[in-house]
């Protein structure tokens, strides 16, 4: 879904400048030092407007939540959510998830979420999905041993191909579930769940070693 042009977008991004890391890479494997009030640091992947980072972190006051969105009309919302609720513990880059690697070092991070991802249907697409192997080996490599990786979705396709690229790529697969329900929703996920939307999720959890895998094997 295309998002609407916000109006004054570079002034509403001003006033909310404070919770965003414009030089993410000069944090690279010290976020938690730069933040020595928090005790863990967890990362979501295209926040949108960022509902559920400020839900989860309004229930977590001890981890830094980090958030990623490349759309500027998204992000704009999402910030100043953080701010109206005056949430200390967020933080916003306004980056791509493609380059996770440039702005956490391996094992810096305790839990990534993957909140309803464009589900790149066709099948010459299956590289741009967040959840195909390259991705996943981003994701893998950010993560502490036995870090976890949250990954919901309304779409059953890209569920089912998902789960079984995890579990080809060795990550510990938990918690599946195809019509999962929970207090902390995105935006998106609250809609669809009025209009009687089953949403698909499960919990991937970094477990001995990524089954490194050619790109032909992804489709």
């Amino acid at each position: 879904m295309r998002m609407r042009k916000k109006p004054n977008l570079i002034p509403r991004l001003e006033r909310c400048a404070h919770v965003l890391e414009n030089s993410p890479e000069s944090l690279r494997g010290s976020w938690l030092d730069a933040y020595p009030a928090f005790a863990a640091l967890q990362v979501e992947l295209g926040c949108g407007k960022g509902r559920f980072t400020c839900d989860m972190a309004g229930r977590s006051p001890r981890t830094l939540f980090v958030a990623i969105e490349k759309v500027p009309d998204a992000l704009v919302v999402a910030m100043e959510r953080a701010c109206s609720l005056g949430l200390g513990n967020v933080r916003f880059l306004a980056q791509d998830a493609a380059n996770l690697g440039e702005y956490f070092a391996p094992g810096e991070v305790g839990r990534i979420y993957i909140n309803f991802p464009d589900p790149w249907p066709k099948k010459r697409q299956f590289k741009r999905r967040l959840t195909a192997p390259s991705f996943q080996k981003l994701c893998w490599d950010a993560l502490c041993p036995g870090g976890e990786l949250w990954f919901k979705t309304d779409n059953a396709g890209l569920f089912e191909w998902s789960l079984e690229q995890y579990r080809l790529c060795g990550w510990d697969v938990r918690e599946v579930s195809r019509d999962w329900r929970d207090e902390v929703m995105t935006d998106y996920e609250a809609k669809f769940r009025e209009q009687g939307v089953k949403i698909n999720r499960l919990v991937a959890v970094k477990s001995g070693e990524f089954a490194v895998r050619r790109a032909e094997d992804e489709a």
